[in-house]
């Protein structure tokens, strides 16, 4: 569980090169002991290898509660948060929005 747990953690963070996410199948574990985890990386975008040292600590692990199933967890996983252009985008839209749900839903 702990192997699982690192994965996904270590697959939030960027490439140090090309600023890429690590994907979690390029990421293995080398050795652990005492706490200590030592992981390799390898950066798909760019082609960089990295090693990390991870110290985890005794304690509750706990699991991502959510409804969504574990394809459709990886799927968003993998998308882009909302930008800025994202928010200025639908700021446009809203000013000029007159309330009108019913036609903007209708299927003409």
């Amino acid at each position: 569980m702990r192997e699982a747990f690192l994965r996904r953690l270590f697959a939030k963070v960027s490439c140090g090169i090309c600023g890429q996410k690590y994907d979690a199948a390029n990421i293995r574990i080398l050795d652990q002991e005492d706490g200590l985890w030592v992981l390799s990386v390898y950066c798909g975008s760019c082609g960089t290898q990295g090693l990390i040292a991870a110290v985890v600590q005794d304690g509750n692990v706990t699991d991502v509660i959510t409804d969504l199933t574990e394809a459709e967890y990886e799927r968003f996983d993998e998308r882009q948060g909302v930008g800025m252009d994202d928010v200025l985008e639908m700021h446009g839209f809203l000013k000029e929005f007159d309330g009108d749900f019913s036609g903007l839903f209708s299927q003409d």
